[in-house]
């Protein structure tokens, strides 16, 4: 889903429900009731982004590999090479989900302080169809990079790591020695923040 669906979805249900209970009254509690809205969809695209991020040149090389491969062992090799990707993936989606999830919180309610007024904030959760929502959408994906830059600033190194021992595992299916260089994750396209 894109950030500005994702953003006109979140305003809708928002609309929908500021009928039934008033808005929250301060700009931090409106604040907190969009971000604990988007919080779980921005955590599950996004960690499902960033670990599949470098599979398809992994998977690549994978099938220029596997035609080194004896024929008869082939079709047991090609099935053990995605039992491999299958079980990276389950691995470390829920791992980037839980950094990604403690990571959107702060960094979501500094951008919408930042960027966001209390008025505009109600106007977010009341009419999807707004100038302000289509703000809150561009808001949204400089929200998802600020949070992938956070979270790969932390969580890289492991990630790295876990390519790595892929990358291994699937050249002991193949029968290779590793010899190439491990892929590296997905970086996001921005640089990340310094460190004070």
């Amino acid at each position: 889903m894109t950030s500005r669906k994702l953003g006109l979805a979140l305003a809708l249900a928002l609309a929908a429900s500021s009928v039934l209970a008033q808005p929250p009254a301060s700009k931090k509690a409106l604040i907190d009731k969009i971000v604990a809205l988007q919080q779980q969809g921005l955590a599950d695209g996004l960690a499902a982004s960033l670990v599949q991020g470098p599979l398809p040149q992994l998977m690549q090389a994978g099938r220029a590999a596997l035609q080194q491969v004896p024929a008869e062992k082939r079709e047991a090799t090609a099935k053990a090479m995605d039992t491999e990707l299958k079980k990276f993936v389950e691995e470390n989606v829920p791992y980037l989900k839980d950094k990604i999830s403690k990571a959107v919180p702060n960094t979501a309610s500094a951008l919408l302080d930042e960027r966001f007024n209390e008025d505009e904030l109600k106007q977010i959760l009341a009419w999807a169809e707004s100038p302000v929502s289509q703000k809150f959408g561009m808001a949204s994906m400089e929200l998802q990079k600020a949070v992938a830059q956070k979270v790969m600033t932390e969580a890289g190194p492991t990630l790295e790591g876990r390519l790595k021992t892929l990358q291994a595992n699937l050249a002991k299916q193949l029968g290779l020695q590793s010899q190439a260089a491990p892929a590296k994750p997905a970086a996001p396209a921005a640089t990340a923040p310094k460190k004070q």
